[in-house]
């Protein structure tokens, strides 16, 4: 009775933490929307401001909100993490299944994931993200092609391991195609994998997105990105405004850890025995 009672804690703790994360990213994302141009604007006369009750966060060198610009990056990394993770898993999960179809195919799913994960991640980025123009689709795209491997290795292990059961077999020798033991067998038992991937792979976008904007190769300068308001406050540093980059880089540090803590209860919860395998 007590082993039962330890478990439904557990797992009431597990789903307390997942909605406390969703809550937490939904006001992010609601604050950042509900920012208008306003708040952006230019207040020359309040430039330099360290940070105080009427702004929490400072100021910077030209009098615009550093809060209200940090939640507006925030939301833009959210948004390009979301289409990333979203483009990055379905890639994963079209080449777990073309890993299934034969030898040949698998052996060269497999030199591609090797491939990938053999060339430097971030210089990877940057070329693919130069060479498509850059900007909010570059930086999509360069996301998107370089953040699948891991997944799919992953996913393969699975398929491989469901293409061996009875049941599979079973309808195999009935005549069912591919396609169809793919839809009815596969890809059900992918989902949780997939998905759970799918919010790992969030806090990889937005930290590697960040990064190469803050090289200057990612998101136009036009925009609040953070990886932009780090780099602007570089200059600016040594002349001891500390604020224009240390929220900025503490906010997306958090919002970082937070999809990282979502997608690790989320697996709890999927899969209570996770940390026992192996």
């Amino acid at each position: 009775m007590k082993g039962i009672t330890k478990k439904f804690n557990l797992r009431q703790r597990t789903i307390a933490k997942i909605i406390l994360a969703i809550l937490f990213l939904i006001a992010i994302i609601v604050s950042g929307l509900l920012i208008g141009n306003d708040k952006l604007s230019i207040q020359l006369d309040l430039k330099n401001s360290a940070p105080s009750l009427a702004h929490l966060f400072g100021t910077d060198w030209l009098g615009r909100d550093m809060l209200a610009r940090t939640l507006k990056g925030l939301t833009i990394s959210l948004g390009v993490g979301l289409l990333a993770a979203i483009l990055s898993s379905l890639i994963a999960l079209a080449f777990s299944l073309l890993a299934s179809w034969n030898k040949t195919m698998d052996a060269m799913i497999t030199w591609l994931i090797d491939m990938f994960l053999s060339v430097p991640h971030l210089v990877l980025l940057i070329l693919i993200s130069f060479a498509v123009g850059g900007g909010f689709t570059g930086v999509v795209i360069g996301l998107s092609l370089t953040h699948w491997p891991s997944l799919t290795r992953l996913l393969r292990g699975e398929v491989l391991q469901i293409k061996s059961a009875e049941y599979v077999g079973i309808s195999r020798r009935l005549g069912k195609s591919r396609w169809w033991i793919a839809r009815h067998h596969l890809i059900p038992h992918l989902l949780p994998q997939l998905f759970v991937g799918m919010v790992l792979l969030f806090p990889h976008a937005i930290l590697h997105e960040a990064a190469i904007t803050f090289l200057g190769f990612g998101l136009s300068t036009e925009q609040p990105a953070i990886g932009i308001i780090l780099s602007e406050s570089m200059r600016y540093l040594s002349t001891g405004m500390w604020w224009l980059a240390f929220f900025p880089g503490l906010s997306l540090l958090i919002m970082v850890g937070i999809f990282d803590i979502l997608g690790k209860n989320i697996r709890k919860l999927i899969d209570p025995f996770h940390g026992q395998k192996g």
